[in-house]
């Protein structure tokens, strides 16, 4: 029996709406379980499920207290849910190189293992066979190389292809040269080490490939569809044609705005996309059969706390789902750790009333 991920991500999806929330916000966990975040994450965590199975949250394996941020040494870098952070990927890229010169020489090929480079997928990638190894030990060995038909196990990966430049060389840097002529030479580098990643997520027991690239921002494309289409969607077009022959689906996952890129997108392979608010989900819904859309719901709104305001936007996004059994209820710029626990809590229940097709 299908799950109801699974025939969400297909187009299929059931009365009942699900969800996919992007989520660190503790504070709300203390607020909607009566159990203190921090003292018993597990029982916590266990409550929440629950409670509100929808979010699909892990639960921790021990019940061990968890330091509170006011407790954590300050990195002066931000806070991520629980903790604070130690590094700025963006500050530590701009720094490892000296000179434009230096940038426009470095090789990823020659370099191949990049571990502890801070761009998020750190790793090794010398090799299919490497890469394959170190992501095929995260499914059971039982599954050989079939994941269960009908499941929605999914393998995913952040640097699709626009990340790599961006998190090597620092995003002012990457804007820099990145019409260089040489630049060519970078991007057909980084394309190979990304055929070497995709042909191993070929091999692997899953049914879903979720690829993310932050090719826009909120107010639309960092670069133009002209040097997209020289350097980035051929390269989608490939490598998700290889899962595609394997048997598996596509999910494409981008910050911001994507209006402008959807038809690329959507050309290229995806089965769909999860974004932020800026995008216009319901255009997305109407041009395309049922495709697996989400990240409509705004935290902009949560952070206000208005219940009517929640409500609309619920009713809104319901709106959408009745439009595409792809849809999937979802704050699509997140649910961080200081948007107000009973808005939170407002969005769910809502949810839990409203979101049915």
């Amino acid at each position: 029996m299908p799950d109801d991920r699974y025939l969400t991500y297909m187009g299929k999806g059931p009365k009942k709406i699900p969800h996919w929330e992007h989520w660190s916000c503790p504070d709300a966990e203390t607020y909607l379980t009566g159990i203190d975040y921090y003292e018993h994450p597990k029982l916590c965590r266990e409550k929440l499920k629950d409670l509100y199975p929808q979010l699909g949250l892990g639960i921790p394996k021990t019940d061990d207290p968890r330091p509170r941020p006011e407790d954590q040494d300050d990195k002066g870098k931000g806070r991520w849910g629980d903790s604070l952070r130690d590094h700025w990927q963006q500050e530590v890229a701009s720094n490892r190189f000296s000179s434009i010169e230096e940038m426009l020489r470095f090789s990823p090929l020659e370099q191949g293992d990049f571990s502890g480079w801070h761009v998020v997928v750190d790793g090794d990638y010398s090799s299919e066979e490497v890469i394959f190894q170190r992501y095929r030990q995260k499914y059971p060995q039982e599954w050989g190389d079939q994941a269960p038909e009908g499941s929605s196990v999914s393998v995913s990966f952040y640097n699709t292809m626009f990340m790599w430049p961006m998190l090597v060389f620092g995003y002012e840097h990457f804007l820099q040269i990145c019409l260089e002529p040489e630049f060519e030479r970078i991007m057909d580098e980084f394309a190979e080490i990304n055929r070497r990643v995709f042909r191993a997520f070929a091999r692997l027991p899953v049914n879903f490939a979720i690829c993310h690239d932050d090719i826009v921002l909120s107010s639309g494309p960092v670069c133009s569809p002209a040097w997209m289409r020289k350097y980035i969607f051929p390269r989608y077009e490939e490598y998700w044609g290889l899962l595609k022959d394997a048997g598996k689906e596509v999910i494409f996952m981008v910050d911001g705005c994507v209006d402008a890129f959807v038809d690329d997108v959507m050309a290229c392979g995806a089965r769909g996309i999860i974004s932020e608010p800026y995008t216009d989900y319901k255009a997305i819904a109407r041009r395309y059969d049922n495709p697996f859309i989400a990240g409509e719901g705004d935290n902009r709104i949560l952070m206000r706390n208005d219940p009517d305001e929640i409500e609309r936007m619920v009713r809104s996004m319901v709106e959408t789902g009745k439009m595409s059994g792809g849809y999937l209820m979802c704050i699509g710029n997140h649910i961080p750790w200081n948007v107000p626990p009973e808005a939170i809590k407002r969005y769910l229940d809502l949810s839990a009333e409203l979101a049915w097709r």
